[in-house]
């Protein structure tokens, strides 16, 4: 079907399209998105300060260092596999960091690269143990989560703090940088450029190929929409203190793990291998590759989430990357639509599902609510994404879409 075949069909045709899709499982974000604006409407309610220009600028700062876990946890997911210790390899990244940055006195970037390198070892470990001997992810990254807490307590020594010096690139980089408004502007601007570059582009190929695709009128629409949300959204936030870089890096790096799952060999090879290991075996795809592939990019975006972490707080600790860490990033990757079967989900869903989780926990913080409640109606929403990932599954098995 060529392009011009396409703007005759218009928007209805792309609305039906939608619809058909929703009513056969395909539900993309949703269900997220739906959720997100529930949560968001009831504490508005309950307490006018949820949606200030404050309280998002803050919201979005803390999203940043759980929302960088959660989304190495999407790719262990979309093989179908867990990583338990992802909250354990970010409190050794932060360890590494503040003992060979203040201690060591390494240069920053040393001591960034040590970080991460921890993190890439820990993962070359899990791919060797889960490819060689085939033990469950689940095993394997639980004995994990305790060896490398171990490892972290005997790193960080007997004064189990070290804070880092307040007035580093890295701390300011965390906690003080914000983007110049004409700046955030002129972000948007580009992005959503480059977003309808880029769907132009793909609506020509497939036209070429004789393929059905998205006529230009649609395209005009989804980034005229994209455009005005945008904008509304950097409006918002430039009334108090605006974007923080740390954020926009955040999304910057979502959009390219979407970018390398979705247009690159390796990434179709992910999805291959979570549909279905036989199938994508016999393809001729190195199924063993994949996994430590992924098992290695996990931990190495747990320990670069580590580092955020200590950088934001300006230190780290014994008690870096416990607590709820493993639990909030699993749940916001599983939230933001990363099915647990494997082979769907998208690196979004790491972005969407850490929004949620952060904002029940602002929303709760400013209804002076204990923690226990925060953890239960997280449970909850949990449950919830986990029943719509099922009933969706069923359904599209049900319609011949799985």
């Amino acid at each position: 079907m060529t392009v011009d075949v396409e703007e005759r069909r218009g928007l209805r045709g792309s609305f039906d399209l939608l619809v058909s899709r929703v009513r056969g499982g395909e539900l993309g974000s949703l269900p997220v998105v739906l959720g997100l604006g529930l949560i968001w409407t009831v504490f508005q309610v309950l307490n006018p300060v949820f949606l200030s220009s404050r309280n998002l600028v803050d919201l979005t700062m803390q999203c940043v260092a759980t929302g960088t876990i959660a989304l190495g946890i999407v790719v262990v997911l979309l093989l179908g596999e867990i990583d338990l210790s992802v909250g354990s390899v970010s409190g050794l990244a932060a360890a590494v960091l503040a003992v060979t940055f203040v201690e060591l006195q390494w240069p920053v970037v040393l001591a960034l690269v040590a970080a991460v390198g921890a993190g890439v070892v820990v993962g070359l470990l899990y791919g060797f143990l889960y490819t060689r001997f085939g033990l469950p992810s689940f095993v394997i990254t639980l004995a994990g989560l305790l060896g490398v807490l171990g490892l972290q307590l005997w790193v960080l020594g007997r004064s189990g703090t070290i804070n880092l010096p307040p007035d580093s690139l890295l701390v300011q980089f965390a906690q003080h940088m914000f983007l110049p408004a004409w700046a955030s502007y002129l972000t948007v601007f580009v992005s959503v450029g480059v977003f309808a570059w880029s769907l132009v582009r793909r609506a020509r190929r497939r036209a070429a190929a004789n393929l059905d695709g998205q006529s230009y009128r649609e395209i005009a629409v989804r980034s005229g929409i994209l455009l005005v949300l945008l904008l509304l959204a950097t409006w918002y936030l430039n009334r108090d203190r605006g974007v923080g870089v740390i954020f926009l890096s955040f999304v910057l790096l979502v959009v390219a793990m979407n970018h390398v799952l979705t247009r690159t060999r390796w990434g179709r090879a992910v999805y291959a291998v979570g549909g279905s290991v036989e199938a994508a075996r016999r393809a001729g795809i190195r199924v063993e590759r994949i996994y430590v592939g992924c098992f290695v990019l996990c931990s190495s975006l747990a320990a670069a989430g580590g580092v955020l972490a200590a950088a934001r707080l300006a230190a780290a600790n014994q008690s870096t990357g416990a607590g709820d860490t493993n639990l909030n990033a699993i749940a916001a990757a599983v939230i933001g639509g990363a099915s647990l079967f494997g082979g769907r989900g998208t690196a979004f869903a790491a972005l969407l599902g850490i929004i949620v989780i952060q904002s029940i926990s602002s929303g709760l913080n400013l209804l002076a609510l204990d923690s226990s409640v925060r953890f239960m109606v997280t449970g909850i929403v949990l449950i919830l994404a986990v029943m719509i990932d099922s009933i969706s599954r069923r359904t599209r098995v049900a319609t011949g879409r799985a």
